[in-house]
């Protein structure tokens, strides 16, 4: 089965493996198991004395990935945990250093194209935005709950979003009156500050992403843990993240530049790679794909 098959297409796949530069036998962390079209890759790439520990979150993700890579059982485990506890998981599972990590940021396909999990304007559906049900705030006690400042702040910070005060504003207005539950009332309530957005882009597209970053700790997950991974990578072991907008790319950036200023290290990719014209057109999704790696330095462990 291709990835497709699973709602779900792997981004920059063929890159992830060439930077990552895996061998039989290797013990590798898959951060963002999603539908487990690079878990795949990984396992047939590592063969049967390598292990693959894959994290996720999302309960219906692992599910998914569960069956799909069931040929796998031998040399995979499942971990439902966010990745910013990889460091507590891996060693529960007696893996202090590791020969890879891949991390593919940012919410998948199969939870935007799923209405009831309220990622996405394109359909209607409850003002959720939760990775796990185990977060705590769904996006619609964001909204209820959170100060004109707050709301301002995210809106603008997490989705560079010019007009951020206006819709925070209005947000705070309409509560007085109705409590905002889906994802349609949301996008139109942005519309109507914004007037519009431009030819490709819908205008609460920026509110959406912030409000789903600020909803599961994205980015503070993703700053928490990038050091980790490269302290647990075991001599010439690779460390390869995939991000898709500038928020993300900026925090691996510097967490790869502080890991060279500590000598851990060295960055692979003098530039981030992008996906390929023929990737593009295959999978128009892929287009803010960015993807950096990092080496663990020979005499670093």
């Amino acid at each position: 089965m291709s990835s497709e098959d699973f709602g779900h297409v792997s981004v920059l796949a063929d890159e992830a493996l060439e930077f990552l530069a895996l061998k039989a036998g290797d013990h590798v962390c898959d951060l963002t198991l999603g539908a487990g079209g690079h878990s795949e890759r990984i396992l047939r790439t590592i063969g049967s004395t390598g292990r693959l520990i894959a994290f996720d979150q999302d309960p219906v993700a692992l599910s998914i990935a569960g069956k799909r890579l069931a040929e796998f059982e031998e040399q995979l485990v499942l971990v439902k945990a966010n990745f910013a506890n990889a460091g507590r998981q891996l060693d529960k599972h007696k893996c202090s250093e590791i020969d890879g990590a891949l991390m593919d940021i940012g919410v998948s396909s199969m939870q935007i194209d799923d209405a009831e999990r309220g990622f996405s304007f394109a359909k209607s559906g409850p003002l959720d935005m939760r990775m796990s049900p185990e977060v705590r705030r769904t996006a619609a006690q964001w909204l209820a709950s959170s100060k004109v400042e707050e709301l301002e702040r995210i809106f603008f910070e997490y989705g560079e979003e010019p007009k951020a005060r206006l819709i925070a504003k209005k947000i705070v207005e309409v509560r007085r009156r109705i409590r905002l539950t889906t994802t349609k009332e949301l996008a139109e309530l942005v519309r109507s500050v914004t007037g519009g957005g431009g030819k490709k882009t819908h205008p609460a597209t920026r509110v959406f992403q912030a409000l789903r970053i600020a909803v599961n700790d994205e980015l503070g997950s993703l700053s928490r843990i990038l050091p980790v991974l490269i302290q647990r990578l075991k001599p010439q072991g690779r460390l390869v993240v995939i991000s898709f907008h500038s928020l993300e790319d900026r925090i691996v950036k510097q967490a790869f530049r502080d890991g060279v200023m500590s000598g851990f290290g060295n960055v692979v990719t003098k530039k981030p790679i992008t996906a390929s014209a023929e990737e593009l057109a295959r999978n128009p999704r892929s287009r803010s794909a960015r993807l950096r790696a990092f080496e663990k330095g020979g005499g670093l462990k």
